[in-house]
């Protein structure tokens, strides 16, 4: 045997290359069956979550989208495209209770104040407008919201002193701003007030007090101009105490009523002119 026969041929690539990793068969279409699955399982959540919202009351309102969107939500991010929810267009009223926020008002010797005696009373009006069918905001003395404050009417809800004045100081007073952009509109506001008012509590027009601080009441010129406003002092928290706190129902339904005739245009039994 030659010495040549005992020497191994040289391999130029003596260490063998690894083969490239290669896609499994039927991986894709594994990937593909469990998307359809997940697509599936959300459409019937989906589907079961309209099922289980819906009622007549309901099927068109914006509450109904808005738990839609509540329940979409909690089972997963989705690209399903759903209608933009739309402002409601109720027509909006404001009420400012007076001092609410601000000071105690008027303070009367058994502790009673001014301004819990109107909060009491505007929250109630503001029940009686929201049945009614409105959209109503309850703002405080000075809210932040009053600056370019927009909507239908505006109420500020004031009482007067707990001191006793004479047999005369008893009744309510109403007005609007000295300058307003629409005379005509705000004189309807305090009309509709004065009448509904005095004929819901038996009170009296109380017009020869009506103050400065009424007619240039600082809202006046912090709302928008398009906003139709007045303020009224439901009573005097002295002679007229038993009917401001125990029957605050009569009282708030009153300026409510005075509220919605002037929301409502409907007629009055007085002239459309305050004395």
């Amino acid at each position: 045997m030659s010495m040549s026969e005992n020497i191994p041929e040289f391999n130029e690539n003596p260490v063998p290359t690894p083969e490239q990793p290669t896609e499994k068969p039927g991986k894709s279409a594994r990937f593909n069956i469990l998307h359809a699955i997940e697509t599936l399982l959300f459409t019937a959540a989906l589907i079961a979550t309209l099922l289980t919202l819906w009622t007549p009351s309901n099927l068109f309102s914006n509450n109904l989208l808005r738990q839609m969107l509540a329940e979409i939500d909690s089972v997963g991010s989705t690209s399903l495209i759903l209608p933009t929810l739309t402002p409601s267009s109720r027509p909006r009223i404001g009420l400012v209770s007076g001092h609410w926020g601000y000071d105690s008002g008027a303070v009367c010797e058994n502790g009673t104040t001014e301004a819990d005696v109107n909060l009491r009373i505007a929250t109630l009006v503001r029940q009686y407008l929201m049945e009614a069918g409105y959209d109503v905001d309850l703002l405080k003395e000075f809210d932040e919201k009053l600056y370019q404050y927009n909507a239908v009417a505006l109420v500020s809800i004031h009482n007067d002193s707990c001191e006793y004045i004479d047999e005369n100081a008893t009744g309510f007073k109403v007005a609007a701003a000295v300058s307003n952009a629409y005379p005509e509109k705000a004189n309807k506001l305090t009309t509709c007030l004065i009448d509904r008012y005095g004929a819901d509590t038996g009170l009296s027009f109380h017009y020869n007090t009506i103050t400065d601080d009424m007619t240039y009441y600082h809202a006046f010129n912090e709302i928008n101009s398009n906003t139709i406003a007045a303020i009224i002092e439901t009573g005097f928290l002295n002679l007229d105490y038993q009917i401001l706190t125990e029957n605050t129902e009569t009282v708030a339904r009153g300026v409510a009523d005075g509220i919605l005739c002037y929301v409502r245009n409907e007629s009055t039994t007085q002239p459309t002119s305050t004395p």
